[in-house]
């Protein structure tokens, strides 16, 4: 028998980061109707960089939270407010604007499973981001092992959702290869192995805080930017290609960087209640990431064509903004400073 007993529930600190954000959570939150268009035109205007930028991801995150019911506090009904809607195109549109402008697209391979597989394996090898689960393995700290842990949880802690939103929107054989990978990722029926309780687990071990959203004040712009990269591909139809793309990157990159991760885990004295969410992805994401690679994706492909710039833009995506995010991690902790942004709880 499990506890099928209700978790507590409990309203996460958020503390805006601009006034974009700040009207955003004002009017997902309370009974006031702040203006936000204005602040959004503003928030777009001046950023440099909107993967890095603060406000705007905070502001998105915000809003794809009103969907997943990540984030106690926000009101069920603003889910479908024409004005929140409006506001999410109006960013998505910038930030789509700014992925498609930083990702470098490889060659198009034919529109078959074995091209697209071969493809996505390729561009994954050519891959030259810094490695976080090298330095995790052989030099971090005990305190820069917590610290990842803090950054993946704002993913890790909903693992497999982002993805999950493609499951009606396919058909066939691409379909039932992404409910195979999935159902391993919700533990095959079993709750105590969801990955995500596995991750939890994790936290617990590492005398870190389980709940979604205790470290949200402490998550760089950028770690914010590849969970809402995942969330706008997965909620926007005309992004499916974009999100089966990502999921094969994904599954690609996890397998030998997990077994580097839990060796470093073990070399610290972290025990197997750590390194168990670890140990789970080395042999399940070596499965995974054939399965994505070629039945999901290359399947997708042959299915439908036209779909195919859009797979290898998400897995070029997928690669670009994880490699940003890590590099950022990796130069704190050269420089012994912490990759955790200053916020609440620091």
């Amino acid at each position: 028998m499990y506890d099928t007993a209700p978790a507590i529930r409990r309203i996460v600190v958020f503390t805006p980061r601009g006034p974009l954000s700040d009207a955003v959570l004002e009017r997902l939150t309370s009974s006031a109707r702040p203006e936000l268009s204005a602040p959004a035109d503003d928030a777009v205007r001046r950023s440099e960089d909107i993967l890095a930028d603060d406000d705007v991801q905070s502001a998105l995150f915000l809003l794809y939270a009103s969907a997943y019911g990540s984030v106690e506090g926000i009101d069920p009904g603003s889910e479908w407010d024409p004005d929140l809607i409006r506001l999410r195109r109006s960013l998505e549109e910038a930030f789509e604007a700014a992925l498609r402008a930083q990702v470098a697209m490889p060659a198009l391979p034919e529109p078959t499973p074995d091209a697209v597989a071969r493809a996505l394996f390729a561009l994954v090898e050519a891959d030259d981001s810094p490695s976080v689960a090298r330095h995790l393995a052989r030099r971090a700290t005990a305190e820069q092992v917590r610290e990842s842990l803090v950054l993946r949880s704002v993913y890790t802690l909903r693992e497999a959702d982002p993805h999950s939103w493609a499951i009606p929107r396919l058909t066939g054989a691409p379909k039932a290869a992404l409910v195979e990978i999935q159902a391993d990722e919700y533990g095959g029926g079993r709750p105590d192995r969801m990955h995500a309780e596995l991750f939890a687990q994790a936290l617990r071990g590492a005398g870190l805080d389980d709940g979604y959203g205790a470290y949200l004040d402490q998550i760089p712009a950028i770690t914010l930017a590849a969970q809402n990269m995942m969330s706008m591909f997965g909620l926007n139809r005309r992004l499916l290609g974009a999100i089966v793309g990502h999921l094969a990157a994904y599954e690609m990159t996890s397998s030998i960087p997990c077994r580097m991760i839990a060796g470093g885990l073990r070399r610290l004295g972290f025990g197997d209640e750590v390194a168990e969410y670890f140990d789970e992805h080395v042999e399940a994401d070596a499965v995974h990431e054939q399965i994505a690679a070629h039945d999901l994706a290359g399947g997708l492909a042959a299915q439908r064509p036209e779909l195919l710039p859009d797979i290898v833009f998400g897995a070029a995506a997928c690669l670009c903004v994880e490699g940003r995010a890590g590099a950022q991690a990796l130069a704190a902790w050269d420089d012994d400073r912490s990759a955790l942004r200053p916020g609440a709880g620091s």
